[in-house]
């Protein structure tokens, strides 16, 4: 069974692309072009499941065009629609030179540096405005701005963040 600290989100699986079941996925994250995978993982009815991709191709920057196994037809490509993708933790953390996507991130727990304590855990990554936000289970909104992040520890899955004097008595 798969978990949720063992993947995180990467797109969304927009509408049907032809008769033969293929898919168009919009993608959050360049993943694809840094690691080889067999598989995507997509989230049915809150679990985890994982789909074989016979192959893809890109369609756009972020438009990933996706025939997975068994997803033969139009209309078993239709009930996909909307749901939501992941990828493997473990397979995007392979490469350790390779820079983490922002994405990569939710699951991680957030260290101040200043203090050296444990803040949060970082539960969604805001990367809609210019002022990229860490947003942590607590609900706090933490700047997350690359010259502010001291360290990425992937084997612990801590971030080590200069937080601003202040922030965290918001």
């Amino acid at each position: 069974m798969i978990k949720e600290q063992e993947v995180y989100k990467i797109g969304v699986i927009g509408k049907a692309h032809g008769v033969k079941g293929e898919l168009s996925i919009q993608i959050d994250d360049d993943v694809f072009d840094r690691v080889d995978a067999e598989y995507l993982v997509l989230k049915l009815d809150g679990i985890f499941v994982p789909f074989f991709m016979e192959e893809y191709r890109f369609k756009s920057d972020s438009v990933a065009l996706v025939k997975f196994e068994g997803v033969d037809t139009q209309e078993r490509a239709r009930e996909l629609t909307g749901v939501e993708v992941y990828f493997p933790r473990e397979l995007a953390e392979q490469d350790e030179e390779a820079e983490l996507s922002y994405a990569a991130l939710v699951g991680y727990t957030l260290i101040d540096n200043n203090s050296g304590k444990p803040v949060g855990t970082i539960v969604y990554v805001d990367e809609q405005t210019i002022n990229i936000m860490f947003e942590l289970a607590d609900g706090r909104l933490i700047p997350a701005s690359e010259e502010l992040i001291v360290d990425v520890d992937q084997k612990n899955r801590t971030i080590t963040l200069d937080i601003p004097e202040g922030i965290l008595d918001l």
